[in-house]
């Protein structure tokens, strides 16, 4: 069925273009080239017209895309790739990414003379192609239409050949980076990453919304639960294998539960249709949820459960143990990417919108009292440290050997900053966390005071100095460790968090 709509539509742009009705899409590259870039210019200038394009977006926190800016650079002056593109995109504002200001005075600091950085203010060129990871590649035909989406490190192998042929296969699948830093796959590997298989209808636009959703690290759109092994899409809609249209989705279990998994996906989806999503009919359009940890059924059935409160018709949700999995064709998968206008029945902007009781950030909650009370609610100490960008001596605040269930709030505005699941003992004398409670939580500030290059943290609220963040962590945890004074937080023990009115942060403890 929406093999059917997707040609309609196809059919009558082709019309209307006939008509004279319909132009042509111009494709991104008009809208690349308006971008500013770190040099006052415009993404036109390097933009030359009739050639692919090679589209890389980055962040400023992320170890690996810092470490490929030297390579990236290096990939302009190469003459394999002398009749392609290659920009680079930073989105101020979005998926935890500085302030353009904050942004462009780092990057200053940097010496990379002959990369582009385009500035895509508030990222809606990422959130427009489901960009959710970094580093991620967009290849754009010479029309700026585009051809393939890459998430994760790009050889230049496999740039090279899909800049020749974007359907070519790539030499290794890619490593998955989501906006936990990592930095090899072995890294990757060692994440508390889930995964869990979901049918929902057509896959194209639940692979879709799962990609926009943070903590989401993959989704890839498959074939489960069939009759037949390596099925292709033809046997799966006109040969009964009994396979449904199935979305694997990989998720970072620190960041995302199994239960809000579901309560994304039952935003999405009618769970008391059989067979039928939107226009789309057949056992391959039915709705399910397929685990491969036999824990996970109780999850799934639970919220099964809750959700059919709502309904008087009953729910028709499969929960059941994933028997198998094959992945969808390649033009089945970022098809929607692909293919702006597709047929899609979900709401993918859907998943913009917090969970309930998981309200995301609120500027509003989270104040900074005016300096006369600040000075009267803080120690000489903390004030010290919060305000006037101080350091408490090492080893002698008690947070460094606190290793209790809890989270550590700013104790200038109360907002969550740090969990104790990420706390760790570096032995550098200071608290020393992993990663922040959730992306955002904290902003990062060049300082180059004492003649150093270092990079500041600070609380986003009320703008505390919280100390610095170095590339020396864990590996496994994503390398970086966020050194901390004690003096700049305040410790909820996990017993109380509730009753201090942070319930809906418990689960990022335990």
């Amino acid at each position: 069925m929406k093999f059917l709509k997707s040609g309609f539509l196809a059919v009558c742009v082709l019309l209307l273009a006939a008509c004279g009705g319909v132009s042509g899409s111009p494709g991104l590259n008009a809208r690349l080239g308006e971008l500013p870039d770190t040099r006052a210019a415009h993404g036109a200038a390097y933009l030359q017209p009739g050639r692919p394009t090679w589209v890389k977006f980055w962040a400023s926190w992320c170890p690996l895309c810092l470490s490929e800016l030297s390579e990236t650079q290096a990939w302009r002056q190469d003459a394999r790739l002398a009749g392609v593109n290659i920009v680079t995109v930073a989105s101020p504002g979005f998926l935890g990414e500085q302030a353009r200001a904050d942004f462009e005075t780092w990057y200053g600091g940097l010496d990379y003379p002959q990369l582009p950085v385009l500035l895509d203010e508030g990222g809606g060129l990422a959130r427009e192609l489901g960009i959710g990871v970094y580093p991620s590649w967009a290849l754009l035909d010479a029309q700026g239409r585009v051809q393939r989406i890459v998430k994760g490190r790009l050889p230049l192998e496999d740039a090279l050949a899909l800049a020749a042929d974007p359907q070519a296969a790539l030499g290794t699948r890619q490593t998955v980076f989501s906006s936990i830093p990592t930095t090899t796959t072995q890294e990757a590997s060692s994440m508390n990453s889930k995964t869990i298989y979901l049918a929902g209808g057509c896959f194209w636009g639940l692979e879709a919304y799962f990609q926009r959703i943070p903590g989401v690290m993959d989704a890839v759109s498959g074939y489960a639960n069939g009759r037949t092994d390596k099925p292709s899409y033809e046997d799966v809609v006109r040969r009964n294998t009994g396979h449904a249209e199935t979305v694997r989705v990989t998720y970072d279990a620190d960041r995302l539960s199994l239960a809000d998994i579901m309560q994304y996906f039952l935003r999405v989806v009618d769970p008391t249709s059989l067979n039928q999503q939107g226009n789309d009919r057949g056992t391959q359009y039915r709705s399910g949820v397929y685990y491969t940890d036999e824990a996970d059924k109780a999850v799934i059935q639970a919220a099964l459960d809750a959700e059919q409160a709502k309904y008087s018709r009953p729910i028709v949700v499969e929960n059941e143990p994933l028997r198998q999995f094959f992945e969808a064709e390649e033009y089945h998968q970022d098809y929607l990417v692909k293919n702006p206008n597709g047929y899609c029945h979900i709401d993918i902007r859907r998943a913009d919108e917090p969970l309930p009781g998981k309200g995301g950030f609120d500027a509003a909650r989270w104040q900074k009292p005016d300096d006369a009370a600040l000075r009267r609610q803080l120690s000489a100490e903390e004030y010290r440290i919060t305000q006037q960008n101080g350091t408490e001596r090492a080893f002698s605040h008690a947070y460094d050997h606190l290793f209790a269930d809890g989270i550590y709030v700013d104790i200038v505005s109360g907002e969550p900053l740090f969990s104790a699941r990420d706390k760790y003992d570096s032995g550098c004398g200071w608290p020393s966390f992993t990663r922040p409670i959730a992306t955002g939580a904290v902003t990062e500030h060049e300082d180059l005071s004492y003649n150093m290059r270092r990079t500041e943290v600070r609380s986003r609220s009320a703008d505390s100095h919280l100390g610095h963040v170095f590339p020396d962590g864990p590996a496994a945890a994503g390398g970086l460790r966020y050194c901390i004074n004690g003096a700049s937080l305040r410790f909820v023990p996990y017993e109380e968090m509730e009753a201090q009115g942070y319930g809906a942060w418990k689960d990022k403890v335990k």
